[in-house]
């Protein structure tokens, strides 16, 4: 294999190699953990058919010889180089950084739940073996250029956040149906324009959105197992916080890394756009409530928040002593904190009339 020897000097190393993940901020992907007691006294009864359905599905692995590079990995990437490379770098590290977040948690509630949900703990035990060839498939990718994460270091350093079971549903559904969107978009985007595929990774990603796709239907299926889960007025508001949460992380990262988006052919804000669109419509089968993403306030506000994150950013990486750089950072966080709330605020769609429209 030929190994490119170009390596940007902005990363750090644990050792040669080796990156140093990213620090963690409110917009870096987020390993979690949960009540697991309160895991174990659910009762999945309700919707066991379908549970044991998609379980099936899951056996089945339709992708277990998916993930093996071929020979168009054997070459140097030294093509990919300046800001490009490494913010393609940076795709690679948070891509990985999520698919190995998914693995840990999973795994866990596979073990934990062995003994009181045979089902459930299978289901889980085998989205951690999805998640984990992907996080693999990933880091290997890396590798092209010079650089890994250490998983095990990953693991002991990361922050954990801790969210009860019903918030674990919301986050882990959404991220994994708004990754199938994000996948097959770029898939679809680089079918019809080839000559933008800088990467072979691009050309797996078919196959790879519809792990996410069956995962989040898992999720959907639990969900609906649990109607306290989605048919109460507290329900309304935190779908609304998830989906506002979900899409406005996606949207502040992207446009911030709108260059990398470009290199392969894509405006980070159409494909921003479509991806909520498409998120926020699969999420009304199961969710009571759509945001009312096709108001042009929605992405008014979004933009705002985002160029207002910029600057937060340009602040950050100036040599402004940073007891100033609080001061000018105040006002940005009020501005974006009062755009969050006025986003939150927006009436939202029910679900169950806005999909006789979307559908």
């Amino acid at each position: 294999m030929v190994d490119s020897l170009k390596k940007p000097a902005s990363f750090e190393e644990l050792r040669p190699g080796v990156k140093i993940p990213a620090k963690d901020t409110i917009l870096t992907p987020r390993f979690y953990t949960t009540d697991f007691d309160e895991m174990e006294k659910m009762d999945i009864s309700p919707n066991e058919d379908e549970l044991q359905a998609i379980l099936e599905e899951f056996r089945a692995d339709y992708n277990r010889h998916h993930f093996v590079r071929d020979e168009e990995f054997n070459q140097s990437f030294d093509h990919i180089d300046g800001d490009t490379r490494r913010l393609f770098i940076e795709f690679l590290e948070r891509s990985c950084t999520a698919e190995f977040s998914g693995f840990l948690l999973y795994k866990e509630l596979g073990r934990r739940l062995k003994d009181k949900s045979p089902v459930l703990a299978e289901c889980f035990n085998l989205m951690s073996r999805d998640e984990a060839r992907h996080a693999g498939f990933l880091n290997k990718a890396m590798s092209d250029f010079n650089l890994q994460l250490d998983l095990g270091f990953l693991t002991k350093s990361k922050n954990y956040t801790f969210f009860k079971p019903k918030f674990i549903f919301y986050a882990t559904y959404l991220s994994e149906k708004i990754g199938y969107w994000r996948y097959i978009t770029i898939y679809r985007h680089l079918e019809s324009h080839p000559e933008n595929r800088i990467y072979p990774i691009f050309r797996w990603f078919e196959n790879w959105c519809q792990d996410e796709n069956r995962h989040g239907d898992f999720f959907d299926a639990i969900m609906k197992s649990q109607p306290s889960i989605l048919n109460d007025w507290k329900a309304k508001l935190w779908c609304r916080f998830f989906l506002l949460s979900v899409f406005v992380t996606m949207y502040l990262n992207d446009l911030q890394r709108a260059d990398f988006y470009a290199s392969i052919g894509l405006n980070a804000r159409e494909y921003d756009i479509h991806v909520i669109e498409k998120t926020n419509e699969t999420a009304g089968r199961v969710f009571p409530v759509m945001l009312n993403v096709n108001d042009p306030e929605f992405y008014q506000r979004l933009d705002i928040c985002a160029a207002n994150n910029a600057k937060l950013a340009e602040i950050a990486n100036s040599n402004t002593p940073k007891f100033l750089q609080f001061f000018q950072k105040l006002p940005l966080f009020v501005s974006m904190g009062w755009q969050l709330l006025r986003l939150y605020l927006m009436k939202p769609l029910d679900a169950a009339t806005a999909q006789g429209v979307v559908r």
